[in-house]
């Protein structure tokens, strides 16, 4: 058996049950839940004491599950994303109408991004579709970079805690709009 199976599979469980979970991503642990669950949403938003109209990552295992959101992009739009991901580099890319404003904030791109860190990853794959990825803390503090801060802080108001460790502490993903190339976050 594979390092992190049990787990994945009782974070898949949970998802598919309308939970919310933590787990390691490249820079911090994030929380996450189905992008398309109503109430799931809400309680993540809740929990981080965050509006609605700040929108949500959704980060994948691979770029084609997240192809399916997105408003059609030139060669070498296409070539840009390619060149960046897998890895901790999130990209607001124009959508095609078809996601909740929760996921879009109400604006007329998504924050995507094609995960690099191994438990992430396998957890998307595992899961079959993108999820919702914001860090994990409240709004306003610092996001929780190590399992035992999630468990102190959040466990309570969690399903699940996806063990693991982050890739580079610290470090959140990078984000850029594709269009405009304005960088959101260094």
């Amino acid at each position: 058996m594979q390092p992190y199976s049990m787990p994945i599979r009782q974070a898949v469980t949970t998802l598919r049950a309308g939970g919310l979970i933590a787990y390691p991503t490249e820079g911090v642990f994030g929380l996450g839940c189905n992008p398309f669950d109503t109430v799931a949403v809400e309680r993540l938003l809740a929990l981080k004491q965050r509006p609605m109209h700040k929108g949500l990552i959704l980060i994948s295992d691979r770029i084609d599950r997240l192809t399916p959101f997105f408003a059609p992009l030139t060669a070498d739009q296409w070539q840009r994303l390619r060149s960046r991901w897998p890895g901790p580099m999130t990209w607001t890319v124009p959508h095609n109408g078809t996601l909740p404003d929760w996921i879009t904030g109400g604006r007329r791109t998504v924050a995507v991004r094609v995960t690099a860190h191994p438990v992430a990853a396998k957890l998307c794959a595992q899961y079959g579709q993108p999820l919702v990825s914001t860090s994990a803390n409240r709004q306003g503090r610092p996001a929780l970079q190590r399992q035992l801060q999630v468990q102190q802080q959040l466990a309570h108001e969690l399903d699940f805690i996806v063990p693991g460790r982050v890739l580079r502490p610290g470090k959140a993903s990078q984000i850029e709009d594709l269009i405009s190339g304005q960088c959101y976050r260094a």
